[in-house]
């Protein structure tokens, strides 16, 4: 599998993130000295200033350094944006910084005004800590190629036509070529079982949820997990043709094509760059033309009205609000690793569960126990485990797990195609399928018919001849399901069911759960499909799941929700892993993606809305009547805006 382009682009976000932080850091020592030495902020708290003979050189100096390391980012971005034609943040803090700068080296180079050096280091040190929040929040590493890749053993057992066994890495096997498969090894090729019998679990792939028993002829599939026997493979697909590499170029291709949702932040800067240039342009013309006021004066106004238009608070809008969210999902359970996708889940119409792993268990235990009088339900458990412990048998681990009786069978025999039997104090007992049941006993009892039409699995248990109970065995739903179907109902959100388990099964646990809609039987390729089926029709899908299986429809999905106890590879593609893997926490990602979201609106309206009433007072509309905004203020001002911000961040709960 083709890692480059991924692992290019982790290097690429890993990279711009560690940029930020060094920048961010360095110009925030700096920009101490400067809010020492600079009057006004000092003054706004009552405090004296650091004042010394060429204070004026070394702020200069300090903040060219700032404005030119620091910047480097954003001068970047604004000629990307301008290539682009589309003036956007990095434009406004460009034009901001640089406007802040020229003005303030004017000052110290004589001309009448106060400069804004700190206004300057504050700007590029909180643009700079916002985007490197930004940058955390929004990189996803994506390992999930990687995990894939590690499902596949690195040696395979070669096995020559001698018997003579060879250790060889599992990339060289060619097709025809014959692997032993040890007990408890992954498969490391796709075949066909050429020698021996095992139980293989290939729930992490295909979704079925029951162990497969293995035989000459039957499928084996790479990097699924043998049981308790030995299996010569024959390999038939390697490389690019291997299910695992198909798996792979879907989720490649899922996430290539996946779109972005547009930053409101974007949207607000460019409008904001607009009203700042153009409200400046604007202000120089009109006292430049209209009025006798010096250069010193109308430059003075145009600053005011740029450094107003600076997006202190605008620029921390949007990433407070993600940090905040972030924390408060981790706490709950809820790791956000897309914030696009994130944000997309305030619109989901439509959730898809995987069964095996998200809604159920993921492992075999007792379902239902039926007991035919005078026997008890209690008793036809312990009986069974009795003859079951000899047995190997996934079924029969879930039944003596189940017991709480320690008893012992003796004389047991394992008897083929029926079952399995033994003598219980003095009793003896049989436990087989309900169809080798029926036919040994002709009618069963009411009780163990409907629980043999139930989907699962179900093991008759007979003491001296005569039908006891049964018990169902199967995957058993989570207790949090059927809230999290409920809930999701209650917000108008549909809810389906990809699986690939069998039909009866799945449409069991959907009538248990009230699930509105049921796909059994699916392959990874047709999960993928159904999600865009879903999409086409016009729904947010929202993708829960767990398995390898599952990584196509989450990369897919318009938000990918893994259960964290789920593969790595489910994990990776993902854009919010639920830790507690629990279902109900899907409506919480809903929630809490409609909760920031109204959170964001408000911090922009906090953050630009100031503008309406700073600009024009900045351009000298009430200057008749003497109201006048210094830059300095301006940039006072714009500090109070982006501490409102903040507090209003930490108000999302």
């Amino acid at each position: 599998m083709d890692h480059e382009s991924h692992e290019s682009h982790d290097m690429q976000h890993a990279g711009h993130g560690t940029d930020f932080a060094r920048r961010f850091w360095i110009c925030l020592a700096l920009t101490g000295p400067v809010i020492a030495i600079s009057p006004m902020p000092l003054e706004l708290l009552g405090l004296p200033h650091i004042a010394f003979a060429g204070d004026r050189w070394v702020l200069l100096a300090l903040a060219t350094v700032i404005f030119g390391y620091g910047g480097v980012p954003f001068f970047g971005g604004f000629v990307a944006e301008m290539r682009q034609r589309r003036p956007g943040m990095m434009t406004l803090v460009t034009v901001g910084i640089t406007t802040a700068y020229l003005y303030s080296a004017a000052v110290a180079w004589g001309l009448a005004g106060e400069p804004v050096y700190w206004e300057l280091a504050t700007l590029v040190d909180i643009m700079l800590l916002g985007h490197w929040i930004e940058m955390r929040s929004t990189m996803a590493a994506s390992g999930a190629l990687e995990s894939l890749a590690r499902l596949v053993p690195a040696e395979a057992h070669l096995l020559a036509a001698d018997g003579a066994i060879t250790d060889v890495a599992s990339s060289s096997l060619q097709v025809g070529q014959i692997v032993l498969v040890r007990a408890s090894e992954r498969i490391p090729a796709d075949g066909v079982v050429a020698r021996g019998t095992s139980t293989v679990d290939e729930s992490l792939l295909t979704g079925e949820s029951t162990p497969v028993a293995k035989a000459a002829g039957d499928a084996a599939v790479a990097g699924s997990m043998n049981g308790s026997g030995a299996l010569e493979v024959e390999v038939r697909r390697v490389g690019e043709d291997a299910f695992l590499a198909q798996v792979s170029r879907i989720v490649a291709e899922a996430q290539a094509s996946k779109s972005r949702t547009q930053r409101l932040a974007d949207t607000a800067a460019f409008v904001l760059t607009l009203v700042a240039l153009g409200s400046g342009i604007l202000t120089f013309a009109a006292w430049a033309l209209l009025s006798d006021r010096p250069l010193a004066f109308v430059l003075e106004r145009t600053v005011s009205v740029i450094v107003i238009a600076c997006p202190h608070a605008l620029g921390l809008a949007i990433p407070l609000v993600v940090a905040v969210t972030t924390a408060l999902g981790a706490r709950s359970g809820l790791l956000v690793r897309d914030r696009a996708a994130f944000e997309a889940a305030r619109h989901v119409g439509a959730v898809i569960f995987d069964k095996t792993g998200t809604l159920t268990e993921g492992h075999f235990g007792i379902v239902e126990t039926v007991a035919i009088a005078p026997v008890t339900e209690d008793e036809v458990v312990s009986l069974a485990a009795a003859v079951e412990r000899g047995s190997e048998h996934p079924i029969a681990g879930a039944i003596t797990a189940a017991a709480t009786d320690a008893l012992a069978a003796e004389e047991f025999e394992a008897v083929p195609g029926r079952g399995v039997r033994g003598r219980v104090d003095g009793r003896q007992v049989e436990v087989q399928s309900a169809a080798s049941a029926h036919e040994r006993f002709g009618s069963l009892p009411e009780a163990v018919r409907r629980l043999a039409k139930g989907g699962q699995t179900v093991a008759v248990v007979s003491v001296d001849g005569a039908v006891a109970g049964a018990i169902a065995v199967g995957d058993r739903v989570r207790p949090e399901s059927a809230d999290a179907v409920r809930r999701l109902k209650a917000l108008g959100v549909r809810s389906v069911m990809l699986t690939g388990d069998s039909r009866d099964v799945a449409e069991r646990v959907a009538r248990e759960l009230g699930i509105d809609e049921v796909h059994a039987e699916v392959l990874p390729e047709r999960k993928a499909e159904v999600v865009r089926q879903l999409q086409a029709e016009g729904y947010v899908v929202a993708m829960t799941g767990d398995g390898v299986n599952d990584a196509p429809a989450l990369a897919s999905a318009d938000v990918g929700i893994a259960i964290g106890a789920g593969t790595d590879v489910a994990v990776e593609t993902a854009d919010v892993v639920l830790v507690r893997s629990d279902p109900r926490d899907v409506v919480a990602v809903i929630d809490l993606s409609r909760r920031s979201y109204r959170k964001m609106l408000q911090n922009l309206a906090w953050a630009a809305g100031y503008n309406v009433v700073a600009l024009p007072l900045a351009a000298g509309v009430l200057a008749g009547q003497g109201v006048l905004l210094s830059p300095a203020v301006g940039a006072a001002l714009m500090a109070a805006s982006t501490v409102v911000v903040a507090i209003n961040a930490r108000t999302l709960r």
